[in-house]
């Protein structure tokens, strides 16, 4: 049950160095590779689970958004590795180019998204996904038709928001996957209020958390993540054109499931940060596997290069990385 006066955590402006950090570890894999063949690539890496219905989660952009994954890259990836796969998304809660599902596929149309089936997920309902051990929900509503889908595969463009401080992984789902009027309402506003984006920091970033859950333990282990680092705006790609302009060296391409490593090898010496300290307010949930494994992993930690090579010459010029989530130490 959730609790019944929750109050938000605190210290999510806070970095947690590697060597204080008590969560799980979760390997990930990168390449400097950005391209359809790195991004198959990188997919290779965490396709094992994948299987049966296969849901696509991109965030297919506002009309003409400048920094949206290329459809090229998306196109060869599904044709290639995903056949018969469909492209899965959500209204927005904001009235803009995807408000309503007519609007939506007008817009899906303009920015090139025809090459495959895209299902709108909540253009028939919801569905209410439990939230197991959750702070402030028992339950988040999500669009009916993500519940058709055997596995999913979340393929992010890593870039900002302005709520979250980034939008990776975790915000691809949380809330990307929930209903344009009844889910993201439980994630952006308090009932009652006339701010529709009155939930903000810790808050909100537990609540987007518990989403992002929901989503996870309903797949189990047929769910995957693929984070792409390009092109990255400190603006979400909400904004459309209206994004600030792109000041961020591109990074390349991670992929990582959402099992948690049962090693308990501490952080290599070697680290590269590729994200601000606002991701430190995603990890309010940290204390849950599904959550801690995967969260930070595909956007937004500091990265360790272990000492393990990666498999084969065939897997991404990459390296095989360690990383470890912040566990309890993220919640002050």
């Amino acid at each position: 049950m959730a609790e019944r006066n929750p109050v938000p955590g605190t210290g999510g402006e806070r970095y947690v160095p590697c060597e204080e950090r008590d969560g799980n570890e979760s390997i990930v894999y990168f390449t400097r590779d950005l391209s359809a063949a790195g991004l198959r690539k990188a997919y290779e890496q965490v396709a094992g689970e994948v299987r049966g219905r296969v849901g696509v989660k991109v965030h297919t952009g506002e009309q003409h958004g400048p920094n949206i994954i290329p459809r090229e890259w998306v196109a060869e990836l599904m044709a290639a590795d995903l056949p018969g796969a469909a492209i899965v998304e959500t209204n927005t809660y904001y009235d803009g180019d995807r408000y309503t599902t007519e609007k939506h596929r007008e817009t899906l149309a303009v920015n090139g998204w025809t090459f495959a089936p895209v299902d709108i997920l909540d253009e028939e309902g919801v569905t209410a996904f439990p939230v197991a051990g959750g702070k402030w929900f028992d339950a988040v509503h999500m669009g009916s038709h993500l519940a058709d889908y055997d596995s999913l595969v979340v393929l992010t463009h890593f870039k900002g928001h302005t709520q979250g401080g980034f939008g990776g992984s975790a915000k691809n789902i949380g809330i990307g996957c929930a209903d344009g009027r009844v889910g993201k309402a439980e994630i952006h506003t308090t009932p009652g209020s006339d701010d529709q984006w009155d939930i903000k920091t810790e808050e909100f970033m537990e609540r987007m958390m518990e989403s992002a859950k929901a989503v996870c333990d309903h797949f189990g282990r047929r769910i995957t993540f693929v984070n792409v680092m390009r092109n990255m705006s400190v603006s979400c790609d909400c904004e459309g054109t209206a994004a600030a302009p792109v000041v961020t060296p591109n990074v390349g391409i991670l992929a990582s499931t959402r099992r948690a490593s049962t090693s308990s090898t501490p952080c290599a010496r070697r680290t590269t940060t590729t994200s601000s300290s606002a991701w430190r307010r995603a990890t309010a949930c940290a204390s849950s596997a599904t959550c801690a494994s995967w969260g930070w992993a595909t956007g937004a930690t500091p990265f360790s290069t272990s000492t393990r090579s990666a498999r084969a010459s065939s897997r991404p010029t990459p390296w095989r990385t360690s990383c470890r989530s912040p566990g309890s130490a993220a919640r002050g």
